[in-house]
């Protein structure tokens, strides 16, 4: 049994299990591990959670503590081998990057308590100039990129919706790490914020597809060859987060 896991696992899974949180070393990472019990679950399932900062661990209603030690035993590699693709924690200090629009900007700290954030070109490079103390730094880069996603996201909201002919009710930006956007059936479309680090072609995607949800809310043909209709390229879109979407919810802004 792996070490780390062993010391921080509960000694016993509780009778009837419901939920165990608990905090465990892999490689040079502490993680957040969370074990569920569901009733209808006929084996263990482990996932790590978006951005690779938690895991989550689904058991069987009243599996015995040695069966999850095993699992996770024999699954230590598989552990260490996906979570390196993850970053231990995201480049934001002065000098390092941050993605805006698809495109790197170095982080430039002006030292100005009162200056406020702003991208620019500084002798044809790319810069984010956040003002504030050094230890606020995560924090005005994540406000600054919150008001530039809605600002992305709601022009291209409303000219979707147009074309489906469905009013939209009200647009939310929230940091949501199981789903870049959702819609409600009363037109409220949320989004996640950290979508505007992507290629502005995946933010028109993202609101294509919460948009067509307006009109067909699943994910049927019809809403498909909607969201195609939408957005051409779509399927680009698509490649491009599920192959990036993580890097994007790995950062840590706090």
């Amino acid at each position: 049994m792996f070490p780390a896991l062993k010391k921080l696992l509960p000694k016993s899974l509780p009778e009837p299990l419901r939920l165990i949180e608990r905090t465990v070393h892999v490689g040079d990472r502490i993680m957040p591990l969370t074990i569920r019990e569901n009733v209808r679950a006929t084996r263990i399932t482990l996932r790590i959670e978006p951005g690779g900062r938690a895991l989550k661990l689904t058991v069987p209603t009243g599996l015995k503590r040695t069966e999850v030690d095993a699992f996770l035993d024999r699954h230590q590699g598989w552990l260490l081998t996906k979570l390196a693709k993850f970053p231990v924690s995201g480049d934001l200090r002065p000098g390092g990057t941050i993605s805006l629009r698809g495109t790197p900007h170095r982080i430039v700290h002006t030292g100005s308590l009162r200056g406020v954030t702003e991208a620019l070109i500084v002798d044809g490079e790319p810069v984010l100039r956040v003002g504030g103390l050094e230890d606020h730094l995560g924090r005005r880069i994540a406000a600054f990129l919150k008001k530039e996603a809605r600002r992305d996201l709601e022009p291209l909201v409303a000219r979707h919706a147009a074309q489906v002919c469905k009013p939209v009710r009200a647009i939310t930006m929230k940091d949501t790490r199981s789903r870049w956007g959702s819609c409600s059936w009363d037109g409220n479309l949320s989004f996640s914020w950290r979508i505007v680090m992507a290629p502005p072609g995946v933010i028109d995607y993202l609101a294509a597809h919460e948009v067509a949800h307006l009109r067909e809310m699943n994910h049927g043909p019809k809403f498909w060859a909607l969201c195609h209709s939408l957005c051409p390229d779509m399927e680009a879109a698509r490649k491009w987060l599920k192959q990036h979407g993580s890097q994007l919810h790995a950062i840590d802004f706090t």
